[in-house]
């Protein structure tokens, strides 16, 4: 990248510097400092072709979520006032550089479920159709013929995906329609909910936003912050409810968001593994992926109980 270039399209400080590699990097994409005499700020750089149609709902979602007051990144527009600049053969944002440490899913539960009720606060600012990726089952069939690709290619993985087959098509049965749509994050889990070395958190990572049932967002960062601990579940829902968060948490539907969530995940990262591609090359990376789930899986048993605990 030139980051003279980058700076003048985002009217940026004078003697820019970009960092000599990437500072940063996830499945979409990594992230670049870039630092002039106006302050850092971070390069966002796709590993595929970006449109401005795919980031305006997110970035429109991120500036009101940023105006009142939920601590993310300001995002910083073109001198045209677009989201994203062509730089180097790449289209790319750039936002307020936040000091993050790394993720924590032990993080104040109480903070947590602050910052998500201000977020389900901010007014929708465009609804559309809801992703198959936060409502849609796999399926019995699909599992099975996944499973059977698995064993025949010799993935280190498939017997314990295996074991976890029938748990995942049984949570596929508790997964409902939205009930109430509102543009949520809907990807909220502890690598983008992060605590800032000032003591605070920021949520990051805003492309994906879009309709969700609220409801079943608070389902998915219950599970992610709470797992296990029910003093932790309370202490969430309660500084939620506190603050004047609008969902709740009380019946199993409510984990429908996270139940296909985790489906399609483990899905992509096994099919990732059978065939290499440009986001995930090498199956290293997707076994670890799909670990992710297996290693502490959501079994019907831990949701119930988080259930239990939060109806009281």
């Amino acid at each position: 990248m030139d980051a003279a270039e980058l700076a003048d399209r985002f009217a940026l400080g004078r003697v820019p510097r970009l960092s000599d590699g990437p500072v940063g990097r996830g499945k979409q994409g990594a992230v670049w400092r870039l630092d002039t005499a106006d302050g850092a700020r971070a390069v966002k750089v796709a590993f595929r072709t970006v449109t401005d149609d795919e980031v305006h709902a997110g970035a429109l979602f991120q500036e009101a979520a940023v105006a009142a007051g939920v601590p993310a990144p300001r995002l910083r527009r073109t001198r045209d006032g677009a989201v994203l600049a062509e730089v180097s053969g790449a289209r790319m944002p750039v936002e307020e550089w936040v000091d993050v440490l790394g993720p924590d899913p032990l993080l104040d539960p109480a903070l947590v479920g602050t910052v998500l009720a201000g977020l389900h606060r901010v007014p929708a600012t465009g609804l559309g159709a809801v992703s198959g990726w936060y409502q849609d089952p796999i399926g019995a069939e699909r599992w099975d013929d996944l499973l059977c690709s698995l064993f025949q290619a010799g993935a280190p993985f498939a017997g314990r995906l295996a074991d976890l087959r029938d748990e995942l098509v049984a949570l596929e049965s508790w997964i409902e329609l939205p009930q109430l749509l509102q543009t949520c994050h809907r990807d909220l889990w502890a690598d983008n909910l992060l605590p800032t070395a000032g003591g605070g958190v920021c949520v990051l990572d805003w492309e994906d936003s879009g309709p969700a049932d609220p409801h079943h967002e608070l389902g998915c960062v219950l599970f992610e912050f709470g797992r296990t601990d029910p003093s932790r579940a309370r202490a969430l829902v309660g500084a939620y409810g506190a603050a004047g968060g609008p969902a709740a948490v009380d019946q199993r539907g409510h984990f429908s968001m996270l139940v296909a969530q985790l489906g399609h995940i483990t899905q992509t990262a096994a099919c990732d593994w059978l065939e290499p591609n440009l986001l995930s090359p090498d199956r290293a990376g997707s076994a670890a992926w799909v670990a992710e789930v297996l290693d502490d899986p959501h079994r019907r048993a831990v949701l119930d109980a988080l259930l239990a605990v939060v109806r009281g």
